[in-house]
């Protein structure tokens, strides 16, 4: 493995990433992009040997923007490291094309473990995720009506939860106020819920309010 990208928006994490791997990865050299603009361009100017992604990046742009590496690069393996945990995310991300899903809160050495098997063309998911991983192989229905919901569905509604308005979500999205007004219906008809206070229970009380 010759070079890796790092996607990330905080700098200290970029920072962090290439002193963990420095030992391991020794003779490695980085990209670096704070934005889906820059690893964009970052990804378009080369074939990187793994991507690193922070898939919260843009209020979770980078969900779209793993799938944007993914159209333009199919090969080159994405290692999702990520603050927002699996029962929200692993497997939107892994549809995605992820090669592998791995949380900030995991340990040093099951972070190094993830990249050296996704570098070399593998997988890499915990147990539990592989358990739920294999529960979708086998088309069981969702177990949760969150699950009913697109990836933009998703993220609206986690901003719902969240207590943005529907100004405030079109502003950090870049989208219109009558498009939020839309998503927000469209989860409402799916989900069952009648209005926005259902809307935060559900989220408050699953975690998914960052």
């Amino acid at each position: 493995m010759e070079r890796i990208l790092l996607i990330d928006d905080h700098e200290v994490v970029r920072i962090g990433l290439k002193k963990i791997f420095a030992d391991a990865f020794s003779t490695v050299k980085y990209g670096e992009a704070s934005s889906p603009q820059e690893a964009m361009l970052l990804a378009s100017q080369q074939d990187w040997d793994l991507v690193i992604l922070e898939i919260s990046l843009g209020h979770n742009g980078g969900l779209d923007l793993l799938k944007q590496i993914k159209r333009l690069r199919p090969k080159m393996p994405v290692l999702v490291l990520t603050e927002l945990g699996e029962q929200q995310y692993a497997l939107r991300a892994i549809k995605a094309g992820a090669a592998g899903y791995v949380t900030k809160v995991s340990y040093v050495t099951e972070l190094l473990q993830a990249v050296k098997k996704v570098a070399q063309g593998g997988r890499y998911v915990s147990s539990s995720l592989a358990e739920t991983l294999s529960e979708h192989l086998n088309d069981k229905p969702a177990e949760s009506i969150h699950d009913l919901l697109s990836d933009r569905e998703f993220q609206v509604m986690r901003l719902i939860g969240g207590g943005k308005t529907v100004s405030e979500i079109a502003l950090l999205l870049a989208i219109s106020d009558k498009t939020v007004s839309t998503y927000r219906a469209r989860i409402l008809e799916k989900t069952g819920m009648k209005n926005n206070a259902e809307l935060i229970r559900y989220v408050v009380e699953r975690g998914f309010v960052d």
